[in-house]
């Protein structure tokens, strides 16, 4: 079992004794990290019960960033936590784990457990995330080769998916089986598949070359377009998932991974300028359905925006994307300052929320416009929360 070190009055941010009015830290990474924790939130339970969550996966990956950043064990710790209320002294996976679902959601816990393997050596990790891989060994697959999101999905790939399943799989095979060429043409092809299917081709109804939300290669789904069963609009979570999976893939990618860098780099550089292009002019973020601006019950969404601000600062910052007007990272400094200005809400112990993100988005129905603007907008949804902790961590290092 891990070691336990930070009691809950620990995790309580030392912003708790600050007065309200000046609570602004200089990171708001820290902040956002140390109220979720403060909440209990990203630490494997949801309402004291075990559950594998793709939010968790994403908050602990974005816990670990923040803690080699400051030494603070406080986020080692909660990210223990997480895997501990997971993954039993076997090795089984519990939270509602469910191995035949073939539901690649699961799998995005996986890379911070190979970070904790890496870190202790804990040998009930190792046997978890080998589960994890020998899933995606049974994972269904279209006649082309891309991943079902999930085995209920008939024939379908989508953008969440990339991130959920494609993230961890090249982080076990660049950490346990590097020299697996197969694995790494498998997983270029992951990333190529989605973007040649969903991406939105010239002509098409209100065209932004984003990517739709998926598709459906059997064209037997209700939404699916005639040419290539893509859905019907970009929704802005969805292609956070993709564009954040790219550049994460990149960082891991080493030089014998054949053409996965490079077809990465290629589809990043297509995308990060029509994602700067698609910002509402004025607020600098972008609407929930990017597809459909200004129309009635569309909104400023703060996940998919946070996403964006985090992968396009993160690909300037490593050479992924050239930046060399600055229009880049000028787009994303205003769509961050949008953020703070109005989805951060300072509590008066100390905390912050974080407002205005979608609760879910899927395309189990209709996967129309209706559809995306009638979902719950959630008060410090985890999903957000994570990736505006990312989002900081990366703005928080802009010269």
């Amino acid at each position: 079992m891990f070691l336990r070190v930070a009691t809950f009055l620990s995790l309580l941010p030392i912003l708790a004794l600050i007065p309200i009015a000046e609570a602004r830290p200089e990171s708001y990474a820290v902040w956002a990290a140390d109220s979720a924790i403060a909440r209990g939130q990203g630490n494997g339970l949801s309402n004291g019960v075990p559950l594998d969550s793709y939010d968790d996966g994403e908050f602990q990956w974005a816990l670990r960033l923040l803690y080699e950043r400051t030494g603070n064990t406080t986020y080692f710790n909660w990210i223990e936590t997480g895997a501990d209320n997971i993954v039993s002294p076997n090795g089984t996976i519990g939270g509602g784990y469910n191995f035949t679902a073939f539901i690649q959601d699961y799998l995005r816990l996986g890379p911070t457990w190979i970070y904790l393997f890496q870190e202790t050596g804990q040998a009930n990790l190792k046997t978890a995330i080998d589960t994890y891989r020998s899933q995606l060994n049974g994972q269904p697959r279209t006649v082309q080769g891309q991943f079902w999101h999930k085995l209920v999905y008939f024939n379908q790939g989508w953008l969440d998916g990339i991130y959920m399943g494609e993230v961890f799989y090249a982080t076990y095979t660049s950490v346990f089986d590097a020299s697996n060429a197969t694995a790494w043409a498998d997983i270029t092809m992951q990333f190529e598949l989605m973007f040649e299917n969903t991406k939105q081709l010239p002509g098409a109804p209100n065209n932004t070359g984003l990517m739709y939300h998926g598709y459906d290669f059997s064209h037997t789904a209700v939404w699916a377009s005639p040419d290539r069963g893509h859905s019907p609009e970009v929704w802005d979570r969805a292609l956070g998932w993709y564009v954040m999976a790219l550049v994460d893939v990149l960082e891991l990618a080493p030089p014998n991974s054949g053409a996965l860098k490079a077809t990465l780099l290629r589809i990043l550089n297509v995308l990060a300028p029509n994602i700067r292009d698609a910002a509402d002019p004025t607020s600098g973020v972008w609407w929930l359905v990017i597809t459909q601006p200004g129309r009635a019950l569309n909104y400023f969404e703060s996940s998919g925006a946070s996403m964006y601000i985090y992968a396009l600062l993160k690909a300037v910052r490593l050479g992924y994307v050239q930046d060399a007007d600055g229009s880049i990272v000028a787009a994303m400094k205003k769509a961050y300052n949008y953020a703070v200005e109005n989805w951060v809400i300072p509590n008066s112990d100390g905390t912050m929320s974080w407002n205005n993100t979608v609760s879910v988005g899927s395309l189990g129905s209709t996967g129309d416009y209706e559809y995306y603007v009638s979902q719950v907008v959630d008060l410090n949804d985890l999903k957000g929360i994570a990736a505006f902790v990312l989002a900081s961590l990366e703005f928080e290092q802009l010269p």
